[in-house]
């Protein structure tokens, strides 16, 4: 019995699906497929240069699981390429996460966005307080929206308004 792939971390989804060589009908064209985990990885080993130590760090797989995913993307864009065939991106096990982060200030109750990677702010940029507290990603989609108006109280201390015990 065959292990269930594990999901990719994916920072970037593409904004486009498909690329085609010029002046080549779609009808007249093949397909290779290239999934949104094998674009990843070409964006990470070949546009930011990391090792695939590091790459695969960030996509939540071992070096030797990157590096077999990074050669499966190489060939589908080399065949593409070389061959005159589209290239269709989609699909693939993958799980987008986000790069930055989400802090609210206690004191003010304003939420802003941290990038990955900078560590935790040592002021609130509003009021310069001191009590901050990092909101997650589903706590956080309140203050997304509107990261200039104040957000619940509930969403930065984390209790409900008839949650809290003296």
């Amino acid at each position: 019995m065959v292990r269930p792939q594990k999901n990719r971390l994916v920072s970037v989804n593409p904004d486009i699906s498909y690329f085609k060589p010029r002046g080549i009908p779609m009808l007249d064209l093949e397909e290779v497929r290239l999934t949104i985990d094998e674009h990843e990885a070409l964006r990470l080993a070949d546009l930011l240069n990391l090792s695939h130590e590091d790459a695969g760090r960030r996509m939540g797989v071992s070096r030797a699981t990157f590096g077999r995913i990074i050669q499966k993307a190489r060939r589908a864009v080399a065949d593409a390429i070389i061959n005159a065939r589209a290239l269709k991106i989609d699909g693939g096990n993958y799980l987008i996460v986000d790069d930055s982060r989400i802090f609210a200030c206690l004191d003010c109750q304003n939420a802003w966005e941290e990038p990955r990677g900078t560590g935790r702010p040592k002021a609130c940029p509003a009021c310069a307080g001191k009590h901050l507290r990092r909101i997650s990603l589903k706590e956080g989609d309140e203050a997304r929206r509107d990261l200039s108006k104040p957000i619940a109280p509930h969403v930065i201390t984390g209790q409900k308004e008839g949650d809290r015990s003296s």
